[in-house]
Formats: structure tokens, C-alpha cells, sequence
């Protein structure tokens, strides 16, 4: 029998009043998120239309409001001249404050500055070779020359979107099978070499929050957003919460078997969706139906199907339908409001967007699919994605340094 007072064994006592701190701490932290979302999104707006948009106290507003200036992520803009009444200051993100984003690939990185409206001010692509150490070093250079071009910008750090899983706690990517680099502290390197705060994250889920931060997203609370290139990944929005998993790896269904028969992943199994829907799939099949073509990038291949190549079209069209197939997974297990796709096959959705949408419709396990959506502008997603990544956590954490 315990002892009065004693905690049952195996049961924790919860503080109350830390559970209330959490909670307010947790109110101010979205309130604030839903200002600088009024802003982005109606600017130039007035303090008394984000009270009244909001649905904040005046008082509330405004204490947000002077730590957002405080912090240079707003500005204060046009004095607006309305027919009676006081003369409203105007509220505008600060466009002056950027970011650098860098997009990885297998065979190659993109470097741009971003600034907080999402537009890219400049942007440089490199090849990749095999070695870690030398193509970090590059990318490193390339984005000294991009900060020294616009020095005028106040440069508040670095985000990264990579083709693979970035473990929560070590900040290392852990999964990566088709860019195959040896263990590397990416993250490290970049800060160290650049004196900057520095954010990685898997690129579908980098895009993911570029949707939440500069997109539409406004109302859902479900979705997923799958990125299609050399392989396929997937970011997950459940409940309002970005889902991640231990060690981050949630959302790996490009690298599960829908035919055990089909050929080799590069992550060692056989017939994962991402060799029947990646745009090196499609490469794949055109080649097969066409021995003697030269190799086509998929750019090329988007473009002799537009041309009217039938060879292509078919190859693209088979991994359109491939896509729409692995989505009974992601519709299966997840139950989203929306499906966003990511990548290069964007560029012609008129073409395959039917195909997708039909193999989805078909596959679903209730009356209404989920609505299928592209992001815009195809791989500047992913830069988008990394410069989000950066603002959503340095905002994050300017709000617990202020608080």
C-alpha cells in the first residue's frame, strides 16, 4: 500500500501550473503566427483590420505587432488616406530580410536568396560529384557570391532541403539513397563555413511549409505533399501538426514495394513506388521503348511529349498513372483533405494531372478523393521550402528569446 502522498508506481505527477505557462506560452506563439500570416497575405493591412481580421484584442495585436517591427520581420509602410476617421499606418513584411536556400540533389545543388514574400532574388545551380566535403565546399562559395551581390539585404540565415531524412535531435541526414554521400554533418559544415544559423530538413516536407508559410493552406488541417524528382517523398500536415516521426523518418512511402517483382530500388528493396513513379522512372521507360534515343533528361522528355513524341508521352503517362496508384497508400493511411505534388511533372499538368486524379478516384477508400493540387512553379518549391524552413524556426525562436 503507498504512503499518503505517494505517486502510484509508473505514474508521473503533472505540474498544473506548468501545463498552464505551456498553454499561454503556446497561445502567444500562434497568435503570432496568425499575424504574420494576415500580413503576408493582405499587406499592406492596418493594425485595426488584423484586430478585427484576427479576432484579437486591439491590445494584443499591438504588443505582437511592436515585437514583429522589433524583430525587422515587419515594416511600417504608406500612411493610408481614408475618406474620414484617422489616417492608419500601414503594416508590410519586411522585404529586406532574406534568407539563403539551398535545394540538394543527386547530381546537382541550387542556391537563392529569398526574401520573406517568397520572391527569389537570385539563384545559381552547381553540379554535385560524389564527395561530400568538396561539393559543400562549393556550394559554400557559390553562396558567399550570392550574400556579397546583396549586401544591401539583411541576411538572417540558411535553410536546406535534401533528398532524404534528417534525424530531429543530431540534424543528420540518415537516409539518403539515391544522393549516396557518406556520413556528413551537412548542417555543421554550412553554419561553420558561412557564420550563419542553418536549418535542414527532407525536401518534401521543406515544401510542405513553404505551402503553410507563403501558400494556401489556409483552413486545412490534413495534407500531404508529395515531392516527385530522381525519387519520391512525401510531407505530412495531420491534425495541423507537421508529422515527422522518430529519427524523422515518417513519410517514406516512395520506398515501399508495390511489386516485390519490379526492379531494383536504390534502397535495396525491389519495386518501391519510386521506381515505377519517379521522373527516373519515366527516363526508364522511354528508354526501353526507344533503344536507340539518346539519354534524355526529363526536361527533354516533357518536351517531346509536348511535341507530340508518342513514345514519350506514353512513358510519361505510365508514370502519371504509377503515381496515382502509390497514392492509395498515402490516402490509405493518412485520410488527407488535399494532395499536393511537387516537382518537374507540374510544368504539364494539363497532360497528366486527369491521369493521376483518375487512378486516385479509382483507389480511394471513400466517396470524395481528396482534392489534387500541384505547387507552384515546380522545383523553385523546394528553395521556397528551405527558406520557410529557416523563417519558421528563426521566428520560433525570436519569439522565446523575446518571451
Amino acid at each position: 500500500m503507498r504512503k499518503p502522498g505517494q505517486a502510484a508506481k509508473g505514474i508521473r505527477r503533472v505540474n498544473l501550473s506548468a501545463i498552464e505557462a505551456a498553454s499561454s506560452e503556446t497561445a502567444r506563439r500562434i497568435n503570432r503566427e496568425i499575424i504574420l500570416q494576415l500580413i503576408h497575405a493582405r499587406q499592406p493591412i492596418s493594425r485595426a483590420d488584423l484586430a478585427r481580421m484576427s479576432g484579437l484584442q486591439r491590445s494584443t495585436v499591438s504588443q505582437i505587432i511592436e515585437q514583429l517591427i522589433h524583430e525587422r520581420w515587419i515594416r511600417e509602410g504608406a500612411v493610408a488616406q481614408l475618406p474620414r476617421g484617422r489616417h492608419p499606418t500601414m503594416l508590410v513584411l519586411n522585404d529586406d530580410l532574406v534568407v539563403l536556400a539551398a535545394d540538394i540533389r543527386p547530381r546537382q545543388v541550387t542556391v537563392a536568396m529569398v526574401d520573406l514574400n517568397g520572391r527569389l532574388l537570385s539563384r545559381s545551380t552547381l553540379p554535385l560529384g560524389t564527395d561530400p566535403v568538396k561539393a559543400v565546399s562549393s556550394m559554400i562559395d557559390c553562396m558567399r557570391r550570392i550574400r556579397d551581390s546583396n549586401q544591401r539585404k539583411s541576411l538572417e540565415g540558411i535553410g536546406i532541403s535534401v533528398p532524404g531524412r534528417v534525424d530531429k535531435d543530431s540534424q543528420f541526414l540518415i537516409f539518403a539513397p539515391n544522393l549516396k554521400w557518406p556520413k556528413f554533418d551537412i548542417r555543421q559544415a554550412v553554419e561553420q563555413g558561412m557564420g550563419l544559423p542553418t536549418e535542414m530538413e527532407n525536401a518534401a516536407t521543406a515544401c510542405l511549409m513553404s505551402e503553410l508559410w507563403f501558400g494556401r493552406m489556409d483552413g486545412v488541417s490534413d495534407a500531404v505533399l508529395i515531392t516527385v524528382s530522381e525519387g519520391i517523398g512525401a510531407g505530412i500536415l495531420a491534425n495541423g501538426h507537421l508529422v515527422s516521426g522518430q529519427h524523422g523518418m515518417a513519410g517514406e512511402f516512395g520506398h515501399i514495394s508495390i511489386d516485390p517483382a519490379g526492379p531494383r530500388c536504390a534502397c535495396g528493396q525491389n519495386g518501391c513506388w519510386e521506381v515505377f513513379g519517379s521522373c527516373s522512372a519515366a527516363r526508364r521507360f522511354y528508354s526501353e521503348a526507344v533503344p536507340a534515343a539518346k539519354h534524355v533528361t526529363f526536361h527533354e522528355l516533357l518536351n517531346l511529349a509536348e511535341e507530340g513524341d508518342a513514345c514519350a508521352l506514353s512513358a510519361l503517362t505510365k508514370q502519371a498513372k504509377y503515381i496515382g496508384k502509390g497514392l492509395r497508400m498515402v490516402t490509405a493511411a493518412l485520410s488527407p483533405e488535399i494532395v499536393l505534388i511537387a516537382g518537374d511533372i507540374t510544368s504539364a499538368w494539363h497532360l497528366f494531372a486527369p491521369v493521376i486524379q483518375a487512378e486516385l478516384e479509382k483507389s480511394t477508400l471513400r466517396a470524395n478523393p481528396p482534392g489534387l493540387l500541384p505547387t507552384h512553379e515546380g522545383d523553385v518549391a523546394r528553395l521556397r521550402g528551405a527558406a520557410a524552413l529557416l523563417l519558421h524556426r528563426h521566428s520560433i525562436r525570436s519569439h522565446h528569446e523575446v518571451s
